[in-house]
């Protein structure tokens, strides 16, 4: 009998691993099947009816060949559209990243005062929407405030500043997130270096200046590198500013051109888009392994078990930084925000002298249009939903990649890497072709469902990266605690990894409800009347001539992010590993123990 148990446990123990292995393979399976089909494949459907010549693309037999090709490089916007994209992100990316090298130094390397500050004012600024329309409010060459203000000088008689040029565009660019998101990613990295080779060029004699340019800098390259690689991910993501701002002109960027084909031509050319966007992704393909390769390269520690912080002081020049600092908030943020606030007030932008130049009539008329009410409920679900789930998910996935041996973890990881390449507009415009040339799920095209699939999706990138690296900071300590003591691995996760990875899960459902509430080319082409969200609401306000309700609009939804933001901090504050527990438990043990030793005394 005892044989026969012996045999037994060995069989049984080989089968338990068997069926957790096949179980394994199957939810990682499912996993690639599901990732895969909403990121990946969308991309290869774009290339593929790049060939289908058939007049109704969706409809009908589909005719193979080259003639969308031909007319695509023959009409000639196509390259210029290209051109045009990497031109704008050049002039964009060569003056903000000098720019936030400095600021971040200033920050983080110098007794700067009010410095966390300013600092947390670059983080208001990143999640402020409303940047094309305020600038647009203040350079309008007719009706812009601060040219009718220089009009008044008696030695200018036209116009000063023109926005709807290639120079407006970057400059609002620059405005929106340009130099906001590199400040934020620099700054931490900068604090967390050692101040001993600092403090050996001002002892050789060096100033800050040159200790700054030859040291700081050199030891910063691989966050700066970082960060470069990051931005090469973003030449063909934006869409907003070029399309208020380009499009009245006849300037056009790959995103621009894209919505012009399909959603402002009739009929829509659809064959021509397919072409430029098979174009861009060539470029993604180039661009991406540039992107590694800047990422592998050679790394500096900053950090070592000798590390040694130290603040440059700067002595008279520490006012002027702050007040430069201070102006270029005021020029992100404050000015904006006060332009678009007059702006949403003003019977009509820019006259000033005509009698009721002021009115609440622009906010009566954004309340009484029904499709207000359907853009807020559809912007508030799309938000609230991705912020609850997203992270949940981003963390599950993180966990997979981190934690478990299964198989197929490396074409999972890069199913999430390359999607970080893939720009808004050909997420929807692959999005569009596969709901409407898949007939099981075409009912889901122009529906809530169709756009919470994208936006739940557009940050996993950065929601599973930010996951894993909260994760590989938690010991296994307490995990295999629980699973001795008999818990799943779903009872684990949310009994223990849920409360420790709070704060992390706060922050990823914060910046996934920011992206939520704002998104816009991830999602113009997938929306219908039914399902318009506030963002588009305001882009069409926009096109319209309409700045009066598009400041209104802008308001709305920075009061939303802006709201949801602070009490999403003063949450997470309260939740996760607490830090006092210790402390307080000291201080309450403290009287008893000196009551103790009186009583023994």
């Amino acid at each position: 009998m005892l044989g026969i148990a012996g045999s037994r446990t060995p069989f049984l123990s080989r089968l338990q691993n068997r069926l957790r292995s096949e179980r394994s393979t199957f939810i990682m399976a499912a996993v690639i099947i599901v990732l895969g089909f909403f990121l990946i494949w969308p991309v290869g459907v774009i290339f593929i009816m790049s060939f289908n010549m058939a007049p109704e693309m969706f409809i009908g037999e589909r005719i193979w060949g080259l003639d969308n090709w031909r007319t695509g490089f023959n009409d000639g916007r196509i390259p210029e559209a290209i051109w045009n994209t990497f031109m704008v992100w050049g002039l964009q990316f060569f003056i903000a990243m000098p720019a936030s090298i400095a600021i971040a130094w200033a920050l983080a390397r110098t007794k700067l005062p009010f410095s966390h500050s300013l600092e947390f004012f670059f983080w208001v600024a990143y999640v402020t929407p409303g940047g094309a329309v305020a600038w647009i409010l203040l350079l309008d060459p007719d009706l812009g405030y601060i040219n009718l203000v220089l009009r008044q000088l008696p030695f200018i008689n036209g116009p000063v500043f023109d926005i709807f040029s290639v120079a407006g565009i970057v400059w609002t660019g620059l405005m929106g997130n340009g130099i906001a998101l590199k400040v934020m990613l620099l700054t931490p990295a900068f604090r967390n270096m050692d101040s001993a080779l600092e403090e050996a060029a001002r002892v050789g004699g060096a100033s800050n200046l040159r200790t700054m340019i030859k040291v700081t800098v050199p030891l910063m390259i691989a966050p700066i590198a970082l960060v470069t690689a990051l931005q090469l991910m973003r030449i063909f993501q934006s869409f907003e500013t070029e399309l208020l701002l380009g499009v009245p002109i006849g300037f056009f960027v790959y995103s621009t051109l894209i919505f012009e084909q399909v959603r402002l031509h009739e009929p829509p050319l659809y064959g021509q888009a397919t072409v430029l966007a098979s174009v861009t992704l060539v470029v993604l393909a180039f661009i991406i392994p540039i992107q590694r390769w800047i990422l592998q390269r050679r790394r500096y520690t900053t950090i070592a078990s000798g590390f040694k912080p130290g603040l440059v002081d700067l002595g008279r020049f520490k006012w002027p930084v702050v007040g430069a600092i201070g102006t270029l908030h005021a020029l992100l943020t404050f000015v904006p925000v006060a332009a678009l606030l007059l702006g949403s007030f003003m019977w009509r932008t820019g006259f000033f002298n005509v009698e009721g130049a002021f009115t609440l009539d622009n906010w009566r008329f954004v309340f009484g249009e029904e499709v207000f009410f359907i853009a807020i409920r559809t912007t508030l679900i799309l938000s609230f939903t991705t912020a609850l789930l997203s992270p949940v998910l981003f963390s599950m996935v993180g966990y997979i990649l981190v934690r478990t041996r299964w198989r197929g973890r490396w074409l999972l990881d890069s199913i999430i890497w390359v999607s970080a390449a893939i720009p808004g507009m050909l997420t929807s415009l692959g999005l569009l072709m596969v709901f409407l040339g898949t007939p099981v799920i075409s009912f889901l095209y122009a529906t809530i469902w169709a756009l919470l699939i994208v936006v739940i999706l557009q940050g996993n990138t950065t929601g599973v990266n930010i996951s894993k690296s909260a994760i590989v900071q938690v010991g296994f300590e307490m995990e295999e605690a629980a699973r001795i003591a008999g818990a799943g691995w779903v009872s684990t996760y949310f009994r223990i990894w849920l409360r420790l990875l709070m704060p992390t899960l706060i922050l990823l459902g914060t910046l996934n409800f920011t992206i939520a509430a704002g998104t816009t080319a991830s999602i113009i082409l997938l929306a219908s009347r039914e399902t318009m969200t506030m963002s588009l609401l305001t882009l069409e306000y926009a096109m319209n001539g309409w700045r009066e309700a598009a400041s209104v609009m802008n308001i709305l939804v920075a009061i939303i992010i802006l709201g949801t933001a602070l009490v999403a901090r003063r949450f997470g504050l309260r939740l996760g590993v607490r830090h006092d527990t210790q402390r307080s438990d000291a201080r309450s043990a403290a009287p008893a123990r000196q009551e103790a030793s009186h009583a023994n005394g």
